[in-house]
């Protein structure tokens, strides 16, 4: 991009969107109307009208260049799917060809679903699916190398109706907990709202590293994260790339990525150094949770897609380099109404907000009873290498409140009544020219797991290459199940303010286990946590089965968020997913070790053996001791190499042959992944041995510092 290139966001923002402003200014007011009642209501879409808005956006994406449209969904391999098709109808007498796009091809589409995960849902040679257009998340037009295309958002199901993807299921929460936020706010005497829906704001973070050396890793190629290397002399130690100056090159990189987001409709707020070297962040404005699921899939397509024209690669794995910081995501999630209530705002004096402590304290309560599911829905393969580290989380789940909601549960907790709120302190700078001002009534928590932080809550667990639709998912519909046990209790009452006082009273006392505003990573809290009956979770593999337990999937089959058949499919796909990923990086270590490091260490070696010979022919009494040293050891090295690479070829071996999902998994976990630490071990040690024009590799240095 040239530097003297200049834009005005406000004039791009939203150009390659299919929105609100555009269809308004497109459809005849009838339809315009017509179709807000689909996405406001609920309404059946008739084909009728189908047909003038697939006209109108077909039109509308013709003029932006596109020659082909696809529905756009987010089935069960953790990345967007789409089949294309053309606007080309079939040509006419005269030779010529008419650009078409029916209200039928809008709203319904045919893709194979036999090579999609279904979890035994659906058999290889029943292979029929389809897509439907979600009319609430609007369409948009991509550039790329294939020119424009019309994307349309999706869910996508079954032929039996099954759901085999992340929307489907996320639309229904969103629909449960609209239902039952609703009915809550009724008891308060809100008659205007018509819909609460979940607003979620997911931060992304990820590491930049330079094209030509990712390409010279196959680790990297095959696995996304690095499965050998040694920490260079200099990490993050320092602390000097945290919010630190961004280097030119990367900020060409930010500035290049943002005007694509802003193009097609995604809210680029923020953006800086993260704590590790080559680590940065991205943080869009909180948007509708499918919207904003959408977002998030667009926003790490394009992360990667804007790289590599900088001569770039984007890493989203939650570990890419051991010994410094992983990625995370921050899913920042809130209730708002249709009439813009937060439902998550307390107000100045929160002891008073009687909906709100019945909102938080529901809340609580619904983490505090699925807290292994809550836990399953951050579950990932490269998860297991960030989640109770020193940059993530925990794998606790625990609820951080700060001070003031603190003193109110407290107080609730010890006499049934809360009277007073912490309120904010003037902030003194001690110095005169700096202003004074009015600090927060409470801290930040940065190693809670669940953390209240003004007016939402942010679940940090989320993986970094992960879609946040699972974790708002299992959010929706625990707190569905929370607000419905709540208003069944409450519309009974004959006195509604002694029996919401009680409740809240009682909810307090009965999840107060939950609430934890210390340090996360202390061991301390590791035996406070046991001691209180709080699950500690550890692997994706422990955390599975969690969307099986009767609790579960009472919760969900009570909402028609998942039928119980659905949730043990995803069961399937995800103890599958687990042995898939780490047999891939067990075979990439192999064919490292075989074919790139044993060889050049043995290379390396014969150099130091012919120097040690040299220097004696030419000098008999000299001292080659040192060469001799380093001779020994990188020999002895190269053999602890040796075996303990025929010995992960073996245990890989093995544990493929394994047919039930569940033992393989648990197998890649305890045997695979020891032995690949086993082969990892020597290696790292032999890098900080062996001369760099040796070493088949960029080093971490080369990854890490030289961008």
């Amino acid at each position: 991009m040239s530097e003297t290139e200049y834009f005005n966001v406000a004039d791009i923002f939203g150009e390659d969107v299919f929105n609100d402003a555009t269809m308004q200014a497109r459809l005849p007011k009838k339809v315009y109307k017509k179709l807000h009642e689909v996405m406001d209501e609920g309404k059946e879409l008739d084909l009728e009208t189908a047909d003038v808005v697939a006209h109108e956006m077909k039109e509308w994406a013709i003029e932006k260049g596109a020659t082909h449209y696809t529905h756009w969904f987010q089935p069960l391999t953790g990345v967007t799917a789409e089949k294309h098709d053309s606007f080309v109808s079939a040509p006419m007498e005269n030779g010529k060809v008419l650009m078409s796009f029916s209200g039928k091809e809008l709203i319904k589409g045919e893709p194979d679903a036999s090579s999609f995960p279904s979890g035994g849902l659906r058999a290889t040679f029943e292979a029929r699916g389809y897509t439907a257009w979600d009319c609430t998340s609007p369409a948009f037009v991509r550039h790329d190398a294939a020119g424009a295309t019309l994307c349309i958002p999706t869910a996508f199901c079954s032929y039996t109706g099954e759901a085999l993807d992340q929307k489907t299921p996320l639309l229904r929460s969103m629909e449960a907990i609209s239902e039952q936020a609703i009915r809550l706010v009724r008891l308060f005497g809100n008659t205007t709202s018509t819909s609460v829906a979940p607003s979620v704001g997911p931060e992304q973070e990820y590491f930049i590293v330079d094209r030509e050396k990712y390409l010279q890793r196959k680790d990297l190629i095959f696995t996304g994260r690095t499965l050998f290397g040694a920490m260079p002399p200099k990490g993050q130690e320092m602390d000097d790339h945290y919010f630190g100056s961004i280097r030119e090159r990367i900020a060409a990189y930010m500035r290049d990525l943002n005007k694509e987001l802003w193009k097609l409709g995604v809210s680029a707020k923020t953006q800086h150094n993260e704590v590790a070297p080559a680590q940065h962040e991205l943080a869009p404005i909180y948007a509708k949770c499918n919207i904003a699921v959408d977002h998030n899939q667009l926003t790490m397509e394009t992360l990667k897609k804007v790289a590599g024209r900088h001569g770039l690669q984007c890493l989203l794995h939650e570990k890419p380099f051991d010994g410094v910081n992983g990625s995370g995501k921050h899913n920042n999630w809130s209730l708002t109404t249709d009439d813009g209530i937060n439902l998550l705002e307390p107000g100045q004096t929160p002891h008073e907000n009687i909906q709100f402590l019945l909102v938080l304290t529901c809340i609580l309560k619904a983490v505090d009873e699925h807290a292994d599911l809550l836990r399953a829905s951050a579950a990932d393969v490269g998860n297991d290498h960030r989640l109770g580290a020193n940059e993530a989380p925990p794998a606790i789940l625990s609820v951080y409140l700060g001070d003031q909601l603190q003193d109110v549960v407290n107080q609730l907790v010890s006499t049934g009544e809360a009277t007073r709120s912490i309120e904010g302190e003037r902030l003194h700078t001690g110095v005169k020219t700096l202003p004074d001002f009015m600090k927060d009534a409470t801290d930040r928590n940065r190693t809670s797991p669940f953390a209240f932080t003004g007016n939402k809550f942010e679940f940090r667990m989320v993986g970094s290459q992960d879609s946040v639709a699972q974790a708002n998912i299992v959010l929706n519909t625990i707190v569905a199940e929370s607000f419905s046990e709540a208003c069944d209790i409450l519309e009974k009452a004959d006195n509604f303010d002694l029996a919401v006082h009680d409740l809240i009273k009682k909810l307090a006392v009965d999840h107060e286990r939950i609430i934890f505003n210390g340090d996360g990573y202390s061991d301390k809290w590791v035996e406070e946590a046991e001691r209180r009956g709080l699950p500690n979770i550890r692997s994706m593999v422990d955390a599975i089965p969690a969307y099986i337990k009767a609790n579960n999937v009472a919760a969900f089959e009570k909402f028609h968020v998942f039928t119980k058949p659905e949730l043990e499919s995803r069961v399937e796909i995800e103890f599958e997913k687990y042995a898939k990923t780490i047999n891939i990086e067990a075979k990439t270590m192999i064919d490292m070790a075989g074919k790139q490091i044993i060889p050049a260490v043995i290379k390396y070696t014969t150099a130091v053996a012919n120097s040690i010979n040299a220097v004696k022919t030419a000098m008999p009494d000299a001292d080659v001791s040192a060469q001799s040293d380093i001779l020994k050891k990188a020999s002895a090295l190269l053999g602890d190499a040796q075996k303990a690479l025929l010995k992960l070829i073996e245990i890989t071996d093995k544990a493929s042959s394994i047919s039930d999902e569940k033992a393989k998994a648990e197998s890649y976990r305890d045997d695979v992944m020891t032995a690949m630490a086993e082969l990892r071990k020597p290696v790292d040690e032999l890098e900080m041995m062996v001369g760099k024009e040796y070493w088949p590799m960029p080093s971490y240095g080369d990854l890490l510092f030289e961008v």
